[in-house]
């Protein structure tokens, strides 16, 4: 006969109701939430595309949730000003910040961050998705990627590419493109993508990396030849991306997201999450992204967190072979 002793059976006892307590919390967490105001920090100014889908996205969730949801732009250092703002407020699910890919890029080119955004900031999922493409004027005598390659080897000055600004993920592209085809092209870094394609309309820039949303509407005046990300966008189903071309670490796509401070209960994030799942699968949502030229993005926080690893090891790689710095 197996015999226990009272002290054994209170242990036990303590044991299910501290587990059962975690349990319920966890659920009651979940079923109150949000009980109050929630303010969503975009660390860029007001007025970008950034600023538009965290908007419409926060307009969507207060006619959820009952309660006002706020965008709160702070601007600032790169977004550096937002995004500390953030990691420091406490950790309950009623500030959320809305960040893209830069966020994972600048730890690998920056001296020192306030922040760490691995550890210091908790995924909740991502809102959309894009990608840089490449392209030449449409005058230019080069139809495919190779013809561009085998043209610009065969000239003295290999000529120039432009980016959207020095650390962006179109110079990173960029970057990348020169190591894995031993092109001396020259970085030109632009303020934005506007200067830009007026630069390559006008034949004064050969080549550039483009984000999909500001190249759309000058396709005619563009010709694009190879595209970063796993699949072809549907508005650009004819141009082959770079893992098709053989090319590797162009995989990881562009994304905006939203974060908690680490440490916020999970069942919070998870609810947040299932939330924002539901908005992008509205129907004027997915026409907005859509006309915006970017795809829905979805998922759960630890899928979030899984690409953003990924995602983060190839940034760094790419910077540290380039010796990317960017000073503070």
């Amino acid at each position: 006969m197996i015999r226990f002793s009272r002290r054994s059976i209170h242990f036990a006892t303590l044991a299910l109701v501290v587990s059962g307590y975690c349990a319920s919390g966890s659920t009651f967490a979940q079923a109150t939430y949000p009980n109050k105001p929630v303010k969503i920090v975009l660390p860029y100014p007001a007025g970008g595309g950034s600023d538009a889908v965290a908007r419409m996205i926060a307009d969507k969730l207060q006619q959820t949730w009952g309660q006002p949801v706020v965008v709160d732009n702070k601007p600032g250092a790169s977004g550096i000003i937002g995004t500390q703002q953030v990691v420091r407020t406490a950790a309950d699910g009623y500030t959320l910040l809305y960040h893209n890919t830069v966020l994972i890029q600048q730890p690998s080119m920056m001296e020192k961050l306030p922040y760490d955004p691995l550890k210091d900031l908790q995924p909740v999922t991502v809102t959309l998705k894009t990608n840089n493409l490449f392209v030449v004027p449409a005058s230019s005598p080069a139809k495919t990627l190779k013809e561009f390659i085998d043209l610009a080897r065969s000239q003295t000055a290999q000529g120039s590419y432009g980016s959207y600004g020095i650390g962006s993920a179109a110079h990173l592209n960029g970057e990348l493109f020169k190591q894995q085809t031993g092109l001396d092209l020259t970085h030109v870094a632009f303020q934005g993508s506007a200067p830009m394609i007026t630069n390559l309309i006008g034949n004064q820039l050969p080549s550039a990396f483009i984000d999909i949303p500001s190249a759309l509407p000058h396709m005619k005046n563009l010709r694009a030849l190879a595209i970063a990300g796993t699949q072809r966008p549907p508005e650009l189903s004819g141009v082959p991306t770079f893992t098709e071309l053989g090319y590797k670490s162009f995989e990881p796509m562009g994304w905006h997201g939203l974060f908690l401070p680490a440490g916020t209960p999970s069942a919070i994030a998870q609810k947040i999450s299932k939330d924002v799942n539901a908005v992008l699968q509205m129907p004027d949502v997915l026409a907005r992204l859509k006309a915006m030229g970017v795809a829905p993005g979805g998922g759960t926080p630890d899928e979030f967190a899984q690409v953003i690893k990924a995602d983060a090891a190839i940034y760094a790689d790419i910077t540290k072979a380039a010796n990317i710095r960017i000073t503070q």
